[in-house]
């Protein structure tokens, strides 16, 4: 008897590949940001969309404070069509960075999410800024 794992087949592994280069366009995860953060020129502009109050708490450090109610096109103006921005939030417990990322598609800029967000940051082994006063 198959357990829980293999009642469902697994797709075939040209559909598995497929599958997963695709999610790969939508996401990264935060050991990836935090290399391309230390390189100190990464090349995305990182997001963090949660409140003030927990960005004021601490945040990883490089993020730009940007509330998904003000990303409108004035707001984006200073970057370039091209710029990649990369949304996060609490954790994945939210879905803060989901609904950035979908208003930053709106707006035509391209854009992914940092799986994990501030949790898997944490539990990475990264610092946060210490909090704002």
């Amino acid at each position: 008897m198959p357990s829980l794992v293999t009642a469902v087949a697994p797709a075939p592994s040209t559909a598995a590949l497929a599958h997963f280069e695709h999610s790969l366009q939508f996401e990264t995860d935060c050991w990836d940001v935090h290399d391309a953060l230390s390189s100190g020129q990464p090349d995305f502009v990182l997001l963090d969309v949660r409140s003030a109050e927990h960005y004021a708490a601490g945040h990883v450090p490089g993020a730009t404070h940007l509330l998904r109610g003000k990303m409108v096109e004035s707001r984006l103006a200073d970057y370039p069509a091209d710029t990649v921005f990369v949304t996060y939030c609490a954790g994945p417990h939210c879905n803060g960075a989901q609904r950035a990322a979908m208003r930053l598609a709106q707006l035509g800029r391209p854009v992914k999410i940092m799986i994990g967000g501030v949790t898997g940051w944490v539990d990475e082994g990264f610092a946060l800024t210490p909090p704002q006063t």
